[in-house]
């Protein structure tokens, strides 16, 4: 049997992906604890709370990435500063 992790290329951009997805959580878990959200409609056709936003922005700004490497042959940072911008907007007005 081998090592799972033998196959993952651990680079220092991934383990800053990771990093920041657990900090993400983590803060969003104290802010809930210090102030219970209520749902709330923005720019999604449905009422959510923060915790939905961030999980339907990650999702989000996943796919923007995927496409950018899919689609373009232009640096991958552009399309992950596209997928954050993506992120932030869903958080604040979605």
């Amino acid at each position: 049997m081998t090592n799972a992790f033998a196959w993952m290329a651990w680079t220092m951009p991934i383990a800053i992906f990771f990093i920041s997805i657990v900090l993400m959580l983590a803060g969003m878990t104290f802010w809930q604890l210090r102030s219970p959200s209520i749902e709330r409609k923005g720019l999604l056709p449905i009422p959510t709370t923060r915790g939905d936003r961030l999980f339907i922005g990650l999702l989000s700004a996943a796919y923007v990435n995927l496409a950018w490497a899919g689609l373009t042959d232009v640096t991958q940072w552009i399309g992950a500063a596209i997928g954050f911008l993506l992120l932030l907007i869903l958080m604040r007005w979605g």
